[in-house]
């Protein structure tokens, strides 16, 4: 299938590993111009070399702290010095700090607040009035399947990705008359450093193996497995597509069937 993606100019956010990795390879697979972001410098340069080796285009990266407005808007500008403009933006980030309620202090909630909130919050106004004037955008949110189903000692998480869904859920609202949309994608249990980080700590309360870990969360999911990075990718790039035009405000799970409920 054609997504008529060619050329579109494409901006990932945390985006040397993990899902942010796989969402841009499959953007480059698709003809796009593509711009990655993360804080290690060396990664990022690592990880472009493996994609201009895999696919022979190399994305343009620059280094980026989310949390802080400053390095927000220089990436913006960066990309769009380079590129002219940004047609889509995808807003992915690291999981904040695990723990329960009673571990958590206010340093942690006001860095899980900057990561994961205000960072969509902060992109996303750098980058819609360029979409509202050529009346094309695609705002597409990596969240969490927290957001239908609290996950066991992830308190930071399961607050802040339901406020990026509100967030997402009201920007649609309001931009969709210039043509842009803004969806969510929710993934389950993925194969990704954040998952086997969370699996060594469940470990150190269960006194299983990190391994044991694994192969129990898989046995939640109907599917019996874990996803795959390039299988959350997937989706992302079809809501990015012409195909998926009529799509906005509206969060996709991509979790196997890990979320138990109706709605």
């Amino acid at each position: 299938m054609d997504f008529q993606l060619k050329d579109k100019t494409v901006l990932v956010t945390a985006s040397s590993s993990g899902i942010g990795r796989a969402v841009a390879e499959a953007f480059v697979q698709e003809s796009c111009n593509v711009a990655i972001c993360a804080r290690s410098k060396d990664q990022l340069i690592k990880t472009a070399d493996e994609i201009k080796k895999s696919s022979g285009i190399e994305p343009l990266w620059c280094v980026c702290d989310i949390n802080t407005t400053k390095d927000i808007n220089a990436t913006i500008d960066v990309v769009n010095k380079n590129f002219g403009h940004i047609d889509i933006l995808v807003n992915n980030c690291g999981g904040p700090v695990a723990g329960i309620f009673e571990n958590l202090n206010d340093e942690d909630w006001q860095s899980a607040f900057e990561q994961v909130l205000l960072s969509v919050v902060r992109f996303s106004r750098g980058i819609l009035p360029m979409m509202k004037e050529r009346r094309w955008g695609r705002i597409i949110n990596i969240t969490s399947v927290a957001v239908k189903q609290p996950l066991e000692n992830l308190m930071l998480s399961n607050s802040l990705r339901n406020a990026v869904i509100g967030f997402a859920k009201t920007l649609s609202n309001e931009a969709g008359k210039f043509n842009v949309t803004v969806n969510n994608v929710a993934p389950g249990y993925t194969l990704t450093k954040r998952l086997y980080e969370l699996s060594i700590n469940k470990s150190k309360l269960t006194g299983e193996s990190h391994e044991h870990t694994l192969a129990e969360m898989a046995k939640e999911v109907p599917l019996v497995r874990l996803a795959r990075p390039d299988e959350i990718a997937s989706a992302v790039v079809y809501l990015a597509s012409e195909q998926a035009g009529y799509i906005t405000g509206n969060t996709i799970q991509v979790d196997g069937g890990l979320y138990k409920g109706v709605y």
